[in-house]
């Protein structure tokens, strides 16, 4: 059976439906899934061992560029790849109207949310086979139970495993107790302060630990630099492909970050991760792994650094008492 995975975006929300593919995979081992998702993540669906093809859309930029010939071209060569793929079935996890709009583009019936439980119930006028999956879950939790439901098995919610392992990379200069700090995020007041970064750094310095930072914009550039200029034995990682950052993150030995896709990625590594959320609710997206944690700051107040660093000893004390 050949089944193509829609979810085409956000980082985080890609990384929230490993755990369904391996929930399907341990199930059912006849299945071949392929995956369509948005360019920039195409990197991060590969980790995965389980997916196959991966057709890259770019709905983004499509809609900037509608008139634009090489638009059509990228469009209809999606549409033909899809279809020439002859998949038994689509699941369109995402359950928004762009979503199911890529997914008739591969000519096969379309699994998903019913209309009570899609973000956008218009998105399910497309589906053929639609499951009532409660919207007060985490978004893991729903879409492995969508998974069992459209591919006829039982979940095992008790247990919780990505089946994602960090990609290889090279990785000169940065080994032993590094602990990254995941500073940039996509808005100013997701942003915790670049003096609590730097302090954060001091503080894990002082434990043995090597900070490491990395960006990927010129405001990012500026804290990173402040971070590693203000803290001796930081190690500064140029901007880098997605990629090479997956693999420098997925080998370090704990991992702070603001509410972005790459501190969800760390946690479903499976690493000891503390994920900061000051703007917005962790509530049913928030990272989800064996060794993770999230601080929220309170109403009106702050997430300090002697915070951060209570939790991170929580964390690791947790850590070093798991079974191997």
């Amino acid at each position: 059976m050949k089944v193509l995975i829609v979810k085409t975006s956000s980082m985080g929300d890609v990384i929230h439906t490993f755990p369904a593919v391996e929930d399907a995979v341990r199930n059912r081992s006849d299945i071949d899934f392929d995956w369509c998702v948005e360019e920039p993540f195409a990197g991060i669906v590969a980790l995965h061992p389980a997916i196959g093809t991966i057709h890259k859309v770019a709905v983004r930029r499509w809609r900037k560029r509608l008139l634009d010939g090489a638009t059509w071209r990228e469009m209809t060569g999606l549409r033909g790849a899809l279809r020439a793929s002859r998949y038994d079935l689509v699941i369109d996890a995402q359950g928004l109207l762009k979503s199911a709009l890529v997914a008739i583009q591969a000519g096969a019936p379309i699994a998903g949310f019913d209309r009570a439980s899609a973000r956008e119930p218009s998105a399910t006028l497309f589906y053929r086979h639609r499951y009532a999956v409660p919207r007060d879950l985490h978004a893991i939790e729903r879409t492995r139970r969508l998974f069992g439901l459209a591919l006829g098995y039982q979940p095992d919610l008790s247990a919780l495993d990505s089946g994602i392992v960090p990609p290889a990379g090279n990785l000169p200069g940065i080994d032993g107790q590094t602990a990254f700090l995941l500073h940039g995020t996509s808005r100013e007041d997701k942003k915790l302060p670049v003096e609590d970064w730097i302090e954060t750094a001091r503080r894990l310095a002082d434990r043995q630990f090597t900070p490491v930072v990395t960006w990927s914009n010129e405001a990012e550039k500026k804290v990173a630099e402040a971070i590693a200029g203000a803290v001796p034995g930081t190690v500064l990682v140029a901007k880098s492909p997605l990629a090479d950052v997956a693999a420098i993150l997925g080998r370090s030995k704990l991992v702070i970050g603001a509410d972005t896709g790459l501190t969800h990625l760390a946690s479903a590594f499976g690493l000891p991760t503390v994920a900061i959320f000051l703007a917005t609710e962790p509530g049913l997206t928030g990272p989800r792994g064996p060794f993770a944690s999230t601080l929220l700051a309170p109403a009106g107040g702050k997430v300090t650094p002697a915070d951060v660093m209570t939790e991170v000893e929580r964390l690791l004390a947790l850590r070093s008492n798991a079974p191997a």
